[in-house]
């Protein structure tokens, strides 16, 4: 008869080895027991301490095979005495130790809706704070032109804009041309929905579904991946997948950098 270890394992199911990681300061990973993500502030004997994006800050055990870094399960190590090397955030910045919010600008980065501005936040968030720029959301762009004269932008306060399905002859090309200020700036992506600007690899499919004209797109996509038609649910989950912007589409990534670098210039 086959004997199995203590743990029950069957010795040819084996966990894999995995890479050891150095728990270096700004290092952003995610314990998996309890889903908290933040970056390695201190690592001391035995534990290390992370920091999420609200300041919350938890003790967590050096265990093996302990912390999800960019979706992959490692271990980490304390590290060693030599020099520490650059970290960088999830945009790929390279990170600011120690650095602090800065007081919020006039200026603003507007964005479709929710998801967009979640996504935002997840991927440009520490970059954002850093410069002190706030994104908001506006739950459609059918009212932009209003809008951006309502919010009147000038040298001090200017004005981003982020669409949604930014094609020549789209109804929301025509309304971004609508736009003339030289104080905001309006750019897209090409996409449906700021879902299909994640990367299908990072969400282990092939590739976003196509949705027939006149269906909901988000009930659709999760009718034809066979998910449960909660789009809510289903944002959440392919939101957990994005860990850093190499999980995003360049088309998309382009223009969030030209809205960032057109809000903070002097």
């Amino acid at each position: 008869m086959r004997q199995y270890s203590p743990d029950l394992t069957p010795p040819w199911k084996k966990p894999r080895p995995v890479p050891e990681v150095a728990a270096e300061p700004g290092l952003v990973v995610e314990e998996p027991g309890t889903g908290f993500c933040g970056a390695v502030i201190r690592c001391e004997a035995g534990t290390v301490t992370l920091e999420d994006r609200f300041g919350k800050q938890r003790v967590f055990p050096l265990e093996p095979r302990g912390f999800l870094l960019e979706g992959r399960v490692v271990t980490l190590v304390r590290p060693s005495s030599g020099p520490v090397r650059p970290t960088r955030t999830a945009s790929g910045s390279v990170a600011v130790p120690g650095a602090r919010a800065r007081v919020a600008r006039a200026g603003r980065i507007y964005v479709e809706g929710r998801h967009d501005a979640e996504l935002v936040e997840k991927v440009w968030g520490d970059d954002l704070r850093v410069e002190g720029v706030v994104v908001e959301y506006l739950e459609g762009v059918d009212d932009l032109p209003a809008i951006v004269e309502s919010f009147a932008p000038g040298p001090d306060a200017r004005l981003g804009v982020l669409v949604d399905h930014l094609v020549p002859g789209t109804k929301e090309w025509r309304i971004a041309e609508s736009v003339t200020s030289e104080h905001a700036l309006v750019v897209g992506h090409p996409y449906i929905d700021i879902w299909e600007a994640v990367k299908p690899a990072s969400l282990g499919i092939a590739a976003w579904p196509r949705v027939p004209r006149g269906q909901d797109w988000k009930t659709g996509v999760c009718r034809a991946l066979g998910w449960p038609e909660n789009t809510g649910a289903a944002w959440q989950a392919i939101l957990s997948r994005v860990r850093s912007y190499k999980d995003l589409e360049p088309e998309l990534l382009g223009r969030v950098e030209e809205l960032i670098d057109f809000v903070t210039a002097p």
